[in-house]
Formats: structure tokens, sequence, C-alpha cells
């Protein structure tokens, strides 16, 4: 686990209020949005303002994301802005097949070379809207080294599929379970989609328990106040965060007696259980339960 992306917060790239004040709000990732979230007539202010944010503003440890527009409505002049600004990933839009994860990395790798970037700097991640992208997820998770993760846009989804989102979400259900299974086939993230009704926050709450129990790594969020809700049911509670130290206590005692065999209040630990807990002692430490010293 490379890090955390229990939410990732939408920013419109137009709004430099919003591009200034986002590090506030401490989402694990904010997301510059480039594509929908801009009127064509401010696509080249959005790609100047995005550029100007990511190198003048600190952002800490918070991961920067942007989603470009399709290379063929400007999305390459996007990635050129956005590298040179020195963003930490590049999401794509309605991806549908591995072609589209190949096309934006040649133009990734074009630029990297071209300003004396290391190759590889800029990581990728694939938004994937669509019953064709559902369909190709796991031949687009696999597509590059460079993608970090995939996503679930559910409103062009339920769209292409000629329905409506429901508050069961009856109809995500295939096209979630076949992006978190490709994701954890390729060993990369996966995000759920955005909870649209702001003001409705039993219904957020219901939705997170439900891509959680699932086994998505987090939920991309439209506001703010969506992001404490997400943090908080991603939380460990205290039973399980007692038995991750319980486990991380029986690995540091299996090295020190040079043994390879792990064992926990007298049962043998195998490596899932090792990297649940491992995910459990990182939850823990982001929501502030636990501090390096309380292991």
């Amino acid at each position: 686990m490379d890090r955390l992306r229990r939410t990732m917060m939408f920013v419109p790239g137009a709004n430099p209020a919003m591009l200034r004040d986002a590090p506030l709000y401490q989402a694990d990732s904010i997301m510059f949005d480039l594509e929908d979230a801009v009127s064509l007539n401010e696509k080249d202010t959005a790609r100047m303002l995005v550029h100007n944010a990511l190198k003048t503003i600190d952002y800490g440890d918070i991961e920067t994301v942007v989603r470009i527009n399709a290379l063929e409505d400007g999305g390459d002049q996007d990635v050129e802005a956005v590298i040179l600004g020195g963003v930490n990933v590049i999401r794509l839009p309605k991806t549908e097949d591995a072609q589209d994860i190949i096309d934006v990395e040649k133009v990734i790798q074009r630029v990297e070379k071209e300003n004396g970037i290391e190759v590889g700097t800029t990581r990728m991640m694939a938004a994937i809207e669509s019953a064709t992208g559902v369909l190709n997820a796991r031949e687009i998770a696999h597509s590059s080294d460079r993608l970090i993760g995939i996503a679930i846009g559910a409103e062009d989804y339920v769209t292409n599929l000629m329905t409506k989102r429901s508050p069961e979400g009856t109809e995500l259900f295939f096209a979630r379970s076949m992006i978190l299974h490709a994701a954890r086939d390729a060993g990369i993230a996966a995000i759920d989609t955005v909870y649209s009704d702001v003001e409705n926050e039993e219904g957020l709450r219901a939705e997170v328990h439900h891509i959680k129990q699932l086994g998505f790594d987090g939920k991309s969020v439209i506001n703010p106040r969506q992001i404490p809700v997400v943090n908080e049911i991603y939380a460990p509670t205290e039973q399980e965060i007692q038995s991750a130290i319980d486990v991380i206590h029986g690995i540091r005692e299996a090295e020190a007696r040079g043994s390879g065999v792990i064992s926990v209040n007298g049962q043998m630990v195998d490596k899932p259980i090792v990297e649940r807990a491992e995910r459990t002692i990182a939850l823990a430490k982001s929501a502030g339960l636990i501090t390096e010293e309380d292991i």
C-alpha cells in the first residue's frame, strides 16, 4: 500500500478560490478538474490556473491529481501544463480500453523527456464511465506501470446503461464489482464514484458503508463536508486497532527470534492477516486514533 486514498475531492479548475483553499480540507487526494467542471470558453484559463496552483501552492502531503480532457479536446495541452506544474497523477476521463491509457502515456513520456523530468515520475489514473469501459476494466488496470488506480464515474455510466441512479445503487453493483476486481488483480487502488446529494448525509453514510464493505479504497467527494464523514466510516474500531497492533508485535517478536513463523495469541498469522493489520494501522494513524508510539 503506497498511500491512503479514502477521499479524492473534486476541485473545479476554473475556480481560483477553491484551488487556493483545497489543502485546508485535508482530503487524501485533491483532483483538479479540467474536464466536465469547466465550460468550453474557460478551458485555457482553467489550465493556466491549475498549472500555477500546482507550482505555487503548498499542498503538503496531499496527493495532487488532475482530470484532463480527452486528447482530441485539448488533453495534450492539459498534460504538458500540469506536468510542468508538478502534478502527481493525471486522471483520464471516460476510459474505454487499454489503448486510451497508452495514447496518453505517450504524451506524458514525451513531455517528461523534453523537460528533463525522469520518465515515469508522473502517475496515471483511469475513470471508467461506460459499459465498454467496465467490460474492459481488467485490461485497463494492467495497461501501464504508471497506473495507481481506477475509478467508476457513475453519472455517465448509468446514462450509458439507459437508467438512472437509485438510493440502493443496484444499477452500479456489476460495475463496482468489475472495477474492484480488476484493481485488485492489478494491485492498484479502486475509487468509488461521487455521492451528489450533498445535503443527504444519511444517504452518503449508507453508500460509504456499502463501498467500504465491497473493498473500495475510498470515494470521490464533491464537497468538503463529505470528507470527515468518509474518513470516520473508514476509521477502524478500537478492537480492530488492538488486533492489528497484536499482529505487528507478533511480527517484531518473530523477527527478533529470527523466525519466519508469526504467532499471535497462540494462532498462526499468515500474509493476508499481516496485510490487513498494516492497512488498519495506516487508517488508524490517519484518523488520529493512534501514533507510532502506541504500536
